[in-house]
């Protein structure tokens, strides 16, 4: 990413407007107009409903709490996730390219997730349609949800098991046969077991990705979405559209999760340009 993109991208945020003068100017991405009426003042339609702060977090990781860090990044983006929409059945997810969109120093951002995830805060996985296209979810929110979704089932057992020895030891994004039965003891039947549960993917002979339970449809609905959205900029002319214009449109019916949700992604894996102008920040579709 080049400075003058670093530069653009937090402007785009109001990360550095929140830094050198408090709260006093607007932000469109955090649903912000003029003057608020206070810290509460949200936009619940673009946000995906978020209509409440994040809850307190313990003081074992309030260090990374400032602004432009990598687990304040991830709080702030884990409730633009529309949690209602899934009935509550996933964990929040974030992207990866999200927190880039917040955490614009990319070596930066993937130091600070890399902590976390050896601290066993998060768990990153992989959602399939990219490569380098990352979830990322509380592990409390992943234990909670997957032990719900498994509750009474024949292969409860299995992932109980998984969740109280695999999950506390090991970070990885996948978890290869050796490991699992030499390492952890888990038998052939119980790994079909895991599988059956939506807790690993096939990766490859032998080898499988850590996964959550139930998420095909968020992928669906994420793949699906990011094209409309990008619809919306490439339809406009000049193939730009200033960033609190595309946020006061209607969504179109594509977009489950919500236009702010995609627009973090959006700038976080640079499929649009930031540029600064007397306006606001406008998005535009790179020169191809």
């Amino acid at each position: 990413m080049s400075r003058k993109r670093q530069r653009l991208v937090p402007d785009a945020f109001g990360l550095k407007r929140r830094r050198e003068r408090g709260q006093a100017e607007a932000d469109p991405l955090r649903g912000e107009s003029g003057k608020r009426g206070g810290p509460g003042t949200r936009r619940g339609a673009a946000c995906g409903g978020r209509t409440a702060p994040p809850a307190p977090l313990p003081v074992s990781v309030t260090w990374s709490l400032r602004p432009g860090s990598a687990r304040a990044a991830v709080a702030e983006l884990v409730q633009l996730f529309p949690r209602s929409l899934f009935e509550d059945a996933l964990p929040p997810i974030a992207l990866r390219s999200q927190v880039y969109s917040l955490v614009p120093d990319r070596t930066a951002a993937d130091r600070q997730l890399k902590a976390l995830q050896e601290q066993g805060e998060i768990r990153i996985i992989q959602l399939g349609f990219d490569l380098d296209a990352h979830g990322i979810i509380f592990t409390e929110d992943y234990r909670t949800r997957v032990l719900k979704a498994c509750d009474g089932r024949p292969y409860a057992g299995a992932v109980q098991k998984f969740l109280a020895s695999v999950l506390p030891a090991c970070g990885d994004l996948s978890f290869q046969q050796d490991q699992m039965t030499q390492t952890f003891g888990f038998r052939d039947p119980e790994i079909t077991q895991l599988v059956n549960a939506g807790v690993l993917t096939v990766r490859d002979a032998g080898s499988w990705w850590l996964a959550v339970p139930g998420a095909g449809r968020f992928i669906k609905y994420f793949v699906k979405g990011r094209q409309a959205v990008l619809g919306m900029v490439r339809k406009a002319k000049y193939r730009e559209l200033l960033l609190s214009e595309l946020l006061g449109r209607r969504a179109p019916a594509a977009v489950r999760l919500g236009l702010t949700y995609h627009v973090h992604d959006l700038i976080g894996a640079q499929l649009v340009d930031c540029v600064s102008t007397t306006s606001g920040t406008l998005l535009r579709l790179p020169e191809t």
